[in-house]
């Protein structure tokens, strides 16, 4: 399975049983649909009803981009592959406060193990790191001790702003980076991890897409009419995995720089080239194979994002009690 991305002036469009897509320069390629996993669509990409007609049939959602590479919304089609018991479960975990908690927790958890991961790794490597190691360890046991959402979401924002602070330390350039600034992003790495979290959440959401799961009901972050929240909760585990090593590696071996970026209205962004070597970089990076532990074969990382949507519903419906996935090399 493949996914597909088109960028600005574009066209994508259905001829007969086949979608084409059509760069402005005469370039074409048309979809094998059984092949196909999702669509990326950036800036001012062209379609119509006929078209999305037809990938709603064949269950394939597209995720849109604007200009800038910020996420605008997701086409998906009209849910048929749902369970109605799991449904109801995941309501009640989702208004029950102590249940809730309790996976909210696994959430923050895993994803606070996931960062240490990554500068345990890094101090292996000689970068300065003992003292953020060991206030994100002293953090962490607070997780389980947390009370409320409200609470935890603080544990986790402390914990971040400590890993963040570590980043400048880790690039072998000199990059200023502080704080994690979104809205708008104030330099390249707030602009690529942006960018990135954005493409986290929508590979999350195919592969909750897949599952019989809602991606509209979520336990760490606010259930919300305009987003799909579930797919926040499960990118908190894989972000460190995915996004934070990939920017590591893209500024260090400096196949992104300063001058793939432009400053305008909206903040630091990344310009078209800039996006399409980054998305070349993800994409290789979802397809990256980990030998798994309890399987005992090969696992790409977009995989590893739909095993823990299964591990979610073992929980959901008292099969099995959710552990987040946690990197251990």
């Amino acid at each position: 399975m493949e996914s597909y991305y088109l960028y600005s002036n574009g066209t994508l469009s259905r001829k007969d049983n086949v979608v084409r897509m059509e760069t402005t320069d005469g370039r074409k390629k048309d979809l094998k649909i059984e092949m196909t996993r999702d669509i990326y669509l950036f800036g001012e990409v062209t379609t119509n009803t006929k078209c999305l007609n037809y990938l709603s049939e064949k269950k394939i959602p597209v995720h849109f981009f604007n200009y800038y590479g910020y996420y605008t919304g997701t086409f998906y089609s009209r849910e048929k592959n749902v369970s109605g018991n799991l449904l109801v479960n995941q309501v009640l975990f989702s208004i029950d406060e102590e249940k809730r908690l309790i996976l909210a927790k696994k959430f923050v958890g895993g994803a606070a193990a996931n960062c240490l991961r990554n500068l345990q790794y890094y101090r292996r490597r000689g970068k300065e790191l003992e003292e953020a190691i060991q206030q994100i360890e002293a953090l962490r046991k607070r997780i389980l001790r947390a009370l409320k959402i409200n609470e935890l979401m603080g544990l986790e924002g402390n914990i971040h702003q400590i890993y963040y602070g570590c980043w400048e330390a880790i690039f072998n350039t000199d990059i200023e980076f502080k704080a994690r600034i979104r809205r708008p992003p104030d330099n390249m790495v707030n602009a690529l991890l942006s960018y990135l979290n954005m493409l986290t959440y929508s590979a999350c959401l195919s592969e909750i897409y897949v599952s019989q799961l809602n991606p509209t009901i979520s336990y760490l972050h606010s259930n919300s009419e305009r987003r799909f929240s579930l797919s926040l909760d499960i990118a908190e585990i894989f972000k460190p995995l995915i996004v934070d090593r990939l920017i590591f590696s893209l500024i260090n071996k400096k196949i992104i720089t300063e001058q793939d970026f432009e400053k305008g209205s909206a903040g630091n962004y990344l310009k078209q080239k800039g996006q399409q070597k980054v998305l070349r970089q993800f994409d290789d990076r979802l397809n990256q194979t980990i030998r798994h532990r309890e399987l005992k074969r090969n696992v790409s990382y977009r995989r590893l994002m739909r095993l823990e949507c299964y591990k979610l519903i073992k929980h959901l419906m008292s099969d099995q009690e959710y552990e987040p996935f946690k990197i251990w090399w």
